[in-house]
């Protein structure tokens, strides 16, 4: 099936509420056949473009007349439970998800915002995988994944997660929280989520509502009255929940929490920006975990380079002639020890602390690559776009 083999009728032809409704219903149900993570709704001068995020890449699929933008649009903001008549403003719904999505689709998120050519929408899907539900399933490194465990088995202490949004934070920060409740029976374990993305047996998760009265800092402290001993929060996003969480981490509460930043050092230094102080750092984080997910060669029609002996993509229906399907992770994991602690006590600079990390042999995120390239699993120019090399 070609990307833009939507359906044998013309969306062209689509001309009453009817027929608009029918199309999003269509191009939707066609983005879950296709895995697609997101679908994007964007205007232009002269037409409205629909792409689906497949594997991490923007895909076009179809160019829609621009006579139907503002009804698409008003269609999935009526899915969604937005005002319709609200054009100027941005706004977030969920979509009730129905059908055969039902056996796949566990969440359907719906942002809509506008621009000088009209309302731009990205609807986001959330999937089922049960392949992805254990630490175990999410292919780490065997050393990394033993030092995972270790943490896991913690009583006290903050690991924090880093990466881009869709590197896989969230499924990573589920398995490690069913490990504990399936491998440590006996503890209370508590979410703070904005919004719960991942239901998991045994835990109890509360979601936190943007602009509501009830934000992080609130929940967090008055969580810590409630005798968890595990807690995961979704971001620490500002300094007031980062203190928080550095204090939790300090008296006998073991944390996990992501953070925006693009290496494990870059984390580290960001807490101290935000007003922790470097004693409170060495004394609480146990761990940084950075990871990302590649793109994986399909393996229908990947072919070795008998020049290379590496694999490299060629395309095929099955992929839709990308030369990959699927994804895959690569990470890196920086454990505080005597000299990185040292390090940051003497307010090291970025460039101090990657010097003491490459010095002790750290195995940074493109050597960690290097692995799946070895299997023809991926290429070297994923591995390249994910770690930001040119």
């Amino acid at each position: 099936m070609a990307l833009n083999d939507c359906d044998n009728r013309s969306y062209e032809q689509t001309r009453d509420a009817r027929d608009v409704v029918f199309l999003v219903s269509d191009l939707l149900d066609k983005a879950v056949e296709s895995g697609a993570s997101d679908v994007h709704f964007e205007p232009t001068e002269s037409e409205l473009v629909v792409k689906f995020r497949l594997d991490g890449v923007l895909n076009p699929i179809e160019k829609l007349p621009k006579s139907l933008s503002a009804n698409v649009i008003a269609r999935l903001k009526v899915l969604g439970g937005l005002l319709t008549y609200r054009n100027d403003i941005p706004q977030e719904g969920r979509i009730l998800i129905s059908g055969t999505e039902n056996e796949t689709v566990v969440d359907e998120r719906l942002a809509v915002f506008p621009t000088i050519h009209g309302q731009r929408a990205v609807v986001r899907l959330f999937y089922k995988n049960k392949g992805l539900m254990e630490l175990d399933q999410l292919g780490f490194s065997p050393q990394l994944l033993a030092n995972l465990k270790d943490i896991a088995a913690g009583n006290q202490g903050v690991l924090l997660l880093t990466g881009p949004a869709g590197s896989g934070k969230s499924t990573t920060l589920a398995a490690v929280l069913r490990h504990i409740l399936r491998n440590f029976g006996g503890r209370s374990v508590v979410t703070l989520e904005d919004p719960v993305e991942i239901r998991i047996d045994g835990a109890t998760q509360v979601q936190i509502t943007p602009h509501g009265e009830m934000t992080f800092p609130t929940a967090l402290r008055s969580l810590l009255r409630q005798d968890p001993q595990v807690l995961m929060i979704g971001e620490i996003r500002d300094a007031e929940t980062a203190k928080i969480a550095i204090e939790a981490g300090l008296t006998g509460h073991l944390l996990f929490s992501t953070m925006h930043s693009g290496t494990p050092a870059g984390a580290l230094l960001r807490l101290l920006e935000m007003g922790i102080e470097p004693y409170q750092v060495t004394s609480s984080i146990s761990a940084v975990l950075n990871q990302r997910l590649v793109r994986k060669l399909c393996a229908k029609c990947k072919h070795k380079n008998e020049t290379t002996g590496l694999f490299e993509a060629a395309g095929c229906d099955e992929c839709f002639n990308t030369g990959y399907k699927g994804r895959v992770l690569i990470a890196e994991m920086v454990q505080l020890d005597g000299q990185l602690r040292k390090a940051i006590l003497a307010k090291a600079d970025m460039d101090e602390l990657e010097t003491v990390l490459r010095d002790k042999g750290h195995t940074n995120m493109l050597q960690d690559g290097r692995r799946l390239i070895d299997q023809g699993i991926t290429t070297q120019e994923e591995l390249n776009k994910a770690c930001g090399i040119a």
